[in-house]
């Protein structure tokens, strides 16, 4: 079964005064795969600016853009609609031995380092350990890995910052879909097992309703390689289906921002960012 999402994308910047120019990069453009094809992007930015796109080396789409009129607000619109099409996970292929072959560790190398957002605690570190020795199979183990997450550290927006890191979401016991993914990255990694952070959206309801119009929001899962990127949705427990749309993947939330940037002139902004999702078919 497929589904036809439409997603916009909506972010508005409100400056004290106004910023002389900005320069901003936006990954909003959801990627064209095997399981979802990109039907229609458009990125709107209002004041009109210079623009250009390029993929960067993690292989997400990006749109660099400058406004250099003076202006005190700006927004940036993304509209998007994708076919998807998400066959069934298979089962686990890889042994221990070969996940750390050096083909493996040497062509994911950026994918088993442990940057500050997604290094895990002492105890979790063990915890990932004795995850990874019940198990004769990596790929098993990150689905439990992904369980135990899941079951032990509530989501629970509002209790964490942007930047923060998968160390105090677990010290917590709290966090919301980005720590999660944090959480699960840090601990695949530590065991060898090279996992990267995929930014997207998901559909909220289970069995959307064609033409209805919905609040979303962007949403965050992991990958791991067993001959093949798995994904899996720790904040939900699930593995995706039609309703997910991926965006970007990274080493972690830092190289998949959906918008990022800096201006001049105002003191200081402010940022609103609305999502709407609509199945189409």
């Amino acid at each position: 079964m497929s589904m036809q999402l439409r997603i916009v994308h909506t972010t508005s910047f409100e400056y004290d005064g106004k910023a002389v120019a900005s320069y901003n990069q936006a990954r909003l453009t959801p990627t064209t795969t095997p399981e979802q094809i990109v039907v229609h992007h458009r990125l709107e930015v209002s004041p009109k600016p210079w623009t250009y796109h390029y993929t960067d080396y993690f292989g997400s789409a990006v749109t660099a853009f400058e406004v250099v009129d003076p202006h005190e607000a700006m927004t940036v619109t993304a509209t998007s609609t994708v076919q998807t099409n998400r066959p069934a996970v298979p089962p686990a292929e890889l042994t221990w031995e070969q996940v750390a072959a050096r083909e493996v560790s040497d062509r994911w190398t950026e994918y088993l380092t442990l940057s500050d957002l997604v290094a895990p605690t002492a105890d979790f570190a063990q915890r990932a350990k004795q995850v990874a020795a019940d198990h004769e199979l990596p790929g098993d183990a990150a689905r439990d890995l992904c369980a135990l997450v899941h079951d032990e550290v509530e989501y629970a927006p509002g209790t964490t910052q942007v930047r923060g890191t998968a160390a105090t979401a677990w010290q917590q016991r709290a966090g919301v879909c980005q720590d999660l993914a944090h959480l699960v990255v840090g601990g695949l990694r530590t065991v060898g097992i090279p996992a990267r952070y995929v930014s997207g959206y998901v559909h909220p309801d289970r069995d959307p309703v064609v033409g209805t119009t919905v609040v979303g929001a962007s949403h965050a899962w992991v990958e791991w390689w067993d001959a093949g990127w798995r994904a899996l949705d720790p904040c939900h427990h699930v593995p995706l289906d039609d309703r997910y749309v991926s965006v970007a993947h990274g080493r972690d939330y830092l190289d998949v921002r959906p918008i990022s940037g800096i201006y001049s002139g105002a003191a200081t902004s402010r940022m609103t960012v609305e999502v709407e999702i609509t199945r189409l078919a």
